[in-house]
């Protein structure tokens, strides 16, 4: 007993010695990461990430991700990252809704119709989500074309992604809608199915 009084101290001192909050948006944003192969399970971890960083407060414009020099270099960078955001939380949403998403009713899954409509619902829903954060994209990105032009030089790929919004280039709703078109199909196809399907 008294060896596991005397080491808790020494725990509390080691796990404390490299560890920090995470308080700010940036902060939040760089714990969400890119993977060559994404997986549901890393696909909800940066969502989880992605969500803090869009509640969080940002950092001191010091600690920006982007050099900012005066105040309407500030303002466009907190519209185009809250934009830059809400994309990357659509992105992992698709990723979500494709684990769930059965392309094509095929009719050697007839035995499995009970499961797999309810993994269409699962899709269905994380779709409908992402179609949330697509208002929300748009939304900032109004705010962040109302500012003047400037050039962030580390944000480029954020005010890219502005002007494919705003010239109607990137359209998240259109490319949601057909996925939700085409599932509408899949579940009626399923629902088709009987026992004669198989």
């Amino acid at each position: 007993m008294k060896r596991l009084i005397l080491l808790a101290p020494i725990g509390c001192l080691l796990t404390s010695l490299g560890a920090y909050d995470i308080l700010y948006a940036e902060q939040y944003y760089r714990m969400a990461h890119r993977h060559l192969y994404m997986s549901p399970e890393r696909a909800a971890e940066n969502i989880y990430y992605l969500e803090k960083a869009l509640r969080a407060d940002f950092a001191n414009p010091l600690n920006a991700l982007a050099r900012i020099r005066n105040p309407q270099e500030w303002e466009r960078y907190r519209y185009l990252f809250k934009m830059h955001v809400s994309l990357r939380i659509i992105e992992n949403y698709l990723i979500m809704a494709n684990a769930f998403d059965k392309q094509v009713a095929y009719f050697y899954n007839s035995p499995w119709k009970r499961e797999n409509l309810s993994s269409l619902e699962k899709a269905e829903a994380w779709y409908r989500a992402a179609l949330f954060y697509w208002e929300e994209a748009l939304k900032w990105s109004e705010k962040a074309a109302s500012t003047p032009p400037l050039h962030l030089e580390e944000i480029r790929f954020w005010i890219d992604q502005l002007h494919r919004i705003t010239t109607g280039e990137l359209n998240y709703f259109n490319i949601i809608q057909r996925h939700l078109n085409r599932l509408e199909k899949v579940r009626a196809d399923f629902e088709a199915m009987d026992a004669s399907t198989y």
